[in-house]
């Protein structure tokens, strides 16, 4: 697996504030896959697709914390 890393412009961070920053994503081709946003201030939002279907979502702050952050539409970004 190679991973794709893609600039994306400023979007509200998991701490509320606006920053850009580098979208990761990265796909097997068996069901895998895998979708970081890395944003500038230091946040980053975890979407990971596995073989068997589930998905695991998170965001952490740039101070650490987890958030619970809305669930958004997967626009294949």
């Amino acid at each position: 697996m190679t991973g794709t890393k893609i600039p994306f412009t400023p979007e509200q961070a998991p701490c509320g504030k606006r920053s850009g920053g580098e979208r990761l994503v990265d796909d097997d081709g068996y069901g895998l896959v895998i979708r970081d946003q890395f944003f500038e201030c230091g946040c980053r939002r975890i979407r990971h697709e596995y073989h068997d279907g589930s998905i695991h979502l998170s965001a952490i702050r740039h101070d650490g914390k987890r958030v619970k952050d809305p669930i958004e539409p997967d626009h294949g970004k």
